[in-house]
């Protein structure tokens, strides 16, 4: 066997295998909204998943996030084809960072859910407001046990 066939059959390679298979399937549902992934973008997205989830110390099993982030994303009025693969990666990036910060307090999908309905109204479909001022709030008073701003997600996909 070589290397590369070796690393197909550990535990992390079966991981990016799958992922990759989730964001093809993806591809399927966004192409109404007019957005797709290459394979490139799709490679980059699982191997910055891999490590966000590193930097985050978190550990995942199963399906990743990024298929619930894709289909709770993609109808946004803010994402383009233009800033498609940015946007994904900094959301990923930001979902696993709270996570952490809300103490695990919140479900992936309550996390999604309010990181979508912010980013689509009082964010205006900004990044850095979601994460510097928006999630960073909402976290502090999960911890604090003020305010609950949750309601149920529905899945789409």
């Amino acid at each position: 066997m070589q290397e590369n066939e070796n690393f197909a059959l550990s535990p992390a390679g079966l991981q990016r295998v799958q992922a990759l298979r989730e964001l093809r399937e993806c591809n399927d549902y966004t192409s109404r909204y007019g957005l797709s992934l290459t394979e490139q973008q799709m490679l980059t997205l699982v191997e910055k998943r891999f490590e966000s989830l590193r930097e985050a110390g978190r550990v995942e099993f199963g399906q990743g996030v990024l298929q619930k982030l894709i289909c709770a994303f993609c109808d946004s009025p803010y994402i383009s084809v233009e800033n498609y693969e940015d946007a994904l990666l900094e959301l990923q990036d930001s979902f696993y960072y709270f996570k952490n910060e809300c103490l695990d307090l919140l479900s992936d999908d309550e996390l999604i859910d309010y990181m979508k309905r912010h980013f689509d109204s009082e964010c205006q479909g900004s990044l850095e407001y979601l994460s510097g001022t928006t999630l960073e709030e909402f976290c502090r008073d999960i911890r604090s046990g003020e305010g609950d701003d949750r309601e149920p997600y529905s899945r789409r996909f």
